[in-house]
């Protein structure tokens, strides 16, 4: 069986979470709204989820906004917090996800002015820069926490400092860190914090936005008053248990040093790449970073060329494919690595379940298979 090392692109759904879930695709079949004991049992489950994902970023259950995933979170963050302020500016980074690119794309388009900051080599996103993109004139700052390819944290702590200063809602992409490292969006000083149920053992198809009390929100639906009105439409009652269960099996992994071995597994794959490997570089920040990342480049060859020879390792290039050329992932170059450098990279993301047997196996293969990408390449050269 491969080794499957791309968490960060989803992962499996844990059993305890789909046995909360199953009764609600059964016999516990209510709506909700409905004034009935099916409906009050559909209604009151709703309600302990949103209790469970509310503790595991630290907010208050009634800022909890549930909705079919990371990306309908994100939009509904930055699209709703400007709406109605045709001036209004946005700050983003030049490393974001497209989930929260797009929309700012999108914006653009509208007339709205959007200033991108730009990153450091080190794939954190350049402070000063930020101090002079944010201002009087912007309407939100949206950023990515943990960069989705790299791994790479970025300051949320010192990004919310200068948004506050300027009474600006904040927006954070927790799509990929939360479950994986403690949050605290009151500590933090975020606003907005929008996550996606499949990258933390919860299914595809429901995620959450966290709405801080008081923050300005216009809904991007029209209908009944579910979600306080922000996100009408009957909800997922099963998959909504499933996220929940999720966040409170996260939590108690988080509680019981899951980051810790997770840094710890991530650390012995990467030396033993470096110590077979003579050039191979880890992308990004070496501590400020998720501890179950990976970024790394292979030299004298493609990551694209490494996995199409290891099979055994289940993993993501970030490049794209075109039908000419392969393209190198954009988020690398934002980092000023060139083409031919950024094209080796393999992101390798371990998982709650990945064991030290697993990190041995799976850096036996990709050895293997850099030295029979490398042979043919320097028998060309």
């Amino acid at each position: 069986m491969a080794i499957y090392l791309d968490h960060n692109a989803t992962t499996p759904v844990a059993p305890e979470v789909l046995d909360a879930m199953l009764p609600f695709l059964r016999e516990e079949f209510g709506n909700p709204s409905s004034n009935s004991p099916l409906g009050h049992r559909a209604k009151d489950a709703i309600e302990a989820a949103r209790h469970e994902v509310a503790v595991l970023i630290g907010a208050q259950p009634d800022g909890i906004v549930f909705t079919s995933g990371g990306t309908e979170a994100s939009n509904m963050a930055i699209r709703g917090t400007v709406e109605g302020q045709s001036t209004a500016a946005i700050v983003t980074s030049t490393i974001e996800h497209p989930a929260t690119e797009e929309p700012c794309r999108w914006l653009a388009r509208q007339g709205h002015a959007v200033h991108r900051i730009p990153a450091r080599d080190d794939g954190r996103i350049d402070l000063d820069a930020a101090r002079h993109a944010i201002g009087a004139a912007t309407g939100l700052v949206t950023l990515i926490h943990a960069q989705n390819e790299t791994g790479v944290l970025q300051p949320v702590f010192e990004v919310a400092a200068m948004t506050r200063r300027h009474g600006i809602p904040l927006h954070i992409d927790a799509a990929q860190s939360a479950g994986k490292i403690p949050i605290d969006v009151a500590a933090l000083g975020i606003d907005l914090l929008s996550l996606a149920g499949h990258k933390l053992y919860a299914p595809k198809g429901i995620g959450a936005l966290y709405v801080r009390s008081g923050t300005r929100l216009a809904p991007m639906l029209r209908g009944a008053g579910q979600e306080g009105g922000r996100r009408p439409g009957t909800e997922n009652v099963a998959f909504i248990v499933g996220l929940g269960a999720a966040c409170r099996l996260a939590a108690g992994r988080l509680a019981g040093g899951a980051s810790e071995t997770a840094a710890r597994l991530a650390a012995a794959l990467f030396a033993r790449l470096r110590q077979a490997i003579p050039g191979i570089v880890l992308v990004g920040h070496p501590t400020e970073r998720l501890p179950n990342t990976l970024n790394v480049l292979f030299p004298e060859t493609t990551g694209r060329a490494v996995l199409e020879n290891c099979p055994e390792v289940i993993a993501s290039t970030g490049s794209a494919c075109h039908a000419d050329r392969e393209e190198a992932s954009h988020a690398l170059r934002a980092l000023g690595i060139p083409e031919h450098a950024a094209l080796g990279a393999v992101r390798l993301s371990l998982g709650f379940a990945t064991t030290a047997q697993d990190v041995e196996a799976a850096a036996d293969a990709l050895i293997t298979a850099w030295r029979q990408c490398r042979a043919p390449h320097r028998a060309r050269a």
